[in-house]
């Protein structure tokens, strides 16, 4: 192979990063300065509290945000600024809908562990009621990994295992694209998610390919651009605190 470099490579080298150069010299800096829109402020919150434009959903002192399915007073528990699941109760949901979002919320399993796999410390964060973010006692805890703790349930496996022993507080952060659909009811783009467990990621801009389901895997079917937040009773005493939402 001939790797001699001739001199009038070089020259046209040099004279095109010297015009490269002159170009900038020449350019007025204000031309690639932006000034609108101007970004509003925002006050970031103190050792875990929300952001000043946050929408405080449950900050330990009552059930204000959220109902239960069939619409009446929400019956879980509230104890020591947490709110925890009574087994049979059902369901809760917010009162407000919700669609692309920043959600923080922070969860623990009962520290006294009872059953395994899917039955010890089970509940679930459900965007919009239909995808599930999975809550789960997964600290040595085997388990179906798209199931385990941090899935996006029966969809996608989290890149690691972050969990925390049982009876320990522990946190999601969570950013959620909902999907899109066109007036004819097709799907024009689908849902997106990122997940920060205790810190650490464990999804990236994640597609989520449809609702979820303990059984298959249903396509997206059209739904309005906003719903209501859901958490699970599957019949074990998980407790959450400190939920906070913004949307986007």
């Amino acid at each position: 192979m001939n790797t001699k470099i001739t001199l009038s490579t070089i020259l046209s080298v040099l004279f095109f990063n010297a015009s490269i150069l002159n170009a900038q010299e020449l350019m007025d800096p204000k031309e690639t300065e932006v000034w609108e829109p101007v970004p509003k402020i925002v006050e970031p919150g103190e050792y875990g509290q929300p952001p000043s434009d946050a929408i405080v959903l449950f900050d330990g002192s009552d059930l204000s945000e959220w109902t239960d399915k069939n619409g009446d007073e929400a019956k879980w528990n509230i104890n020591n600024n947490a709110l925890t699941v009574v087994p049979g109760s059902g369901d809760i949901t917010t009162l407000k809908s919700f669609g692309d979002c920043q959600l923080h919320i922070e969860w623990k399993a009962p520290e006294h562990i009872v059953g395994k796999g899917q039955g010890r410390g089970n509940s679930g964060i459900f965007l919009m009621g239909l995808y599930e973010l999975q809550v789960l006692d997964s600290y040595n805890n085997m388990t179906y990994p798209n199931g385990q703790a941090g899935s996006i349930y029966k969809r996608h496996i989290p890149m690691v295992n972050a969990c925390r022993p049982p009876g320990v507080w522990q946190s999601y952060d969570i950013i959620f694209k909902a999907p899109k659909f066109h007036d004819n009811g097709e799907l024009k783009s689908a849902a997106y998610i990122t997940v920060i467990h205790n810190g650490v990621l464990i999804h990236h801009h994640t597609e989520i390919k449809g609702p979820t389901a303990f059984i298959g895997k249903p396509p997206y079917k059209s739904h309005p651009d906003k719903l209501p937040l859901l958490l699970q009773d599957h019949g074990n005493p998980v407790s959450y605190r400190n939920i906070w939402i913004r949307e986007y």
